[in-house]
């Protein structure tokens, strides 16, 4: 999220060193933190929480890091999920946090067999399975692997859900209430998507880029209706693909601190954010497909920047060699009627305040991190 005073505008067609082009970028350049004017006399707390923003976004900035963690292949996009971000199960967490566990077990086993409804990460579940569509078995470009408290025993229900609505998913951790996101760098996950907004701070603060997943105001507008076999991932920026540096700049200073602050910046590239990573093995996976309207995949960046602040956003995803097919440089504008019209499956922002305007039109995941989420 970024404030801006000046009139948005829009770029359709692809951002960055390969646009236009079908071709394997070169690895992403590790990229120095900029030091910021105006910081002295800043807290120890405040200097601790920004040293913590650093180190998340160090290591979510190359997104083979996860991978090598695993022995899961280099160029797969693998992505963690949590079986409440799958599956409608509020009914049963409120049986939990009202009863406790032994209701909540005994609940679960005498419905095993009834399929659980699809949830708010359903519909992008079921587009990221179907990009490999055409791949040899044995080499999937996508895995998607749950992740989920409850245990083996409770969890044969989500199973069983999964299998019901055809879902190519085997692997999975249930652990029994203890934390799930310990278990996603031995998968090597780049993403993790989950309803619980603790796992997600917890994952994030470990390096991998993660979101709490909100649904629409209207469930029925959580799958776009003019586009339904490609799938369309929106990012914010800064907090999010880029670093908060930005964001802490306006803070202090304010906007017109944080245009000369660009302005003087505009050919150093951004430091990468916590979905740095990430954007980085989709644009692999997505590279693989020619570009335009007939790519299964589509991708756009929608800021509150605009002009003076473009230009550096512009030269970091080529110095990158990152393409995105459509920015929105909106000035501080609603982003929801945006979204709407690009058809996002999903958004990301740091921004609850963004998110509250996502959410009425796409489901959207929130990133809890940068200086507006202490």
């Amino acid at each position: 999220m970024m404030p801006a005073n000046f009139a948005p505008f829009h770029f359709a067609g692809c951002v960055g060193r390969d646009a236009g082009l079908v071709s394997r970028p070169q690895p992403p350049a590790r990229l120095r933190r900029m030091p910021l004017a105006g910081c002295s006399g800043t807290g120890i707390a405040t200097v601790a929480a920004r040293a913590r923003r650093a180190a998340v976004a160090a290591v979510a900035t190359d997104s083979r890091h996860n991978a090598a963690m695993s022995d899961a292949p280099a160029d797969l996009l693998t992505v963690a999920i949590s079986s409440r971000a799958l599956f409608d199960l509020e009914e049963s967490n409120s049986l939990f946090e009202a009863q406790g566990i032994d209701a909540y077990a005994a609940h679960q086993r005498s419905r095993e067999d009834d399929v659980l409804e699809p949830g708010i990460a359903f519909p992008l579940v079921r587009k990221l399975l179907a990009l490999n569509e055409g791949a040899p078995a044995d080499s999937p470009r996508v895995e998607v692997i749950l992740l989920s408290r409850n245990s083996s025993d409770t969890g044969l229900r989500v199973f069983n859900s999964i299998q019901h609505h055809g879902l190519a998913i085997s692997r999975a951790t249930f652990t029994s209430g203890a934390p799930t996101w310990p278990y996603i760098k031995p998968f090597g996950a780049q993403l993790f998507l989950s309803a619980n907004a603790e796992s997600v701070r917890g994952a994030l603060e470990n390096g991998v880029a993660a979101a709490t997943i909100l649904p629409a105001a209207s469930m029925a507008k959580a799958v776009p209706a003019h586009r339904h076999d490609q799938l369309r991932i929106a990012f914010d920026g800064d907090a999010v693909i880029f670093d908060d540096e930005g964001e802490r700049v306006s803070q202090e200073g304010g906007i017109e601190a944080f245009h000369r602050h660009e302005r003087e910046r505009a050919h150093e590239p951004l430091p990468g954010g916590p979905f740095r990573g990430f954007l980085d093995a989709l644009h692999r996976l997505q590279a693989a497909y020619p570009p335009g309207e007939d790519s299964p995949i589509r991708t756009a960046l929608v800021t509150a920047r605009s002009a003076p602040a473009h230009e550096r956003v512009i030269r970091t995803l080529r110095e990158w060699g990152v393409r995105l097919d459509e920015a929105l440089f909106l000035g501080g504008r609603a982003k929801g009627p945006f979204l709407d019209v690009f058809g996002a499956d999903i958004f990301f922002d740091d921004s609850l305040h963004n998110i509250d305007s996502a959410r009425q039109h796409v489901a959207t995941g929130h990133v809890p991190h940068g200086v507006s989420n202490p």
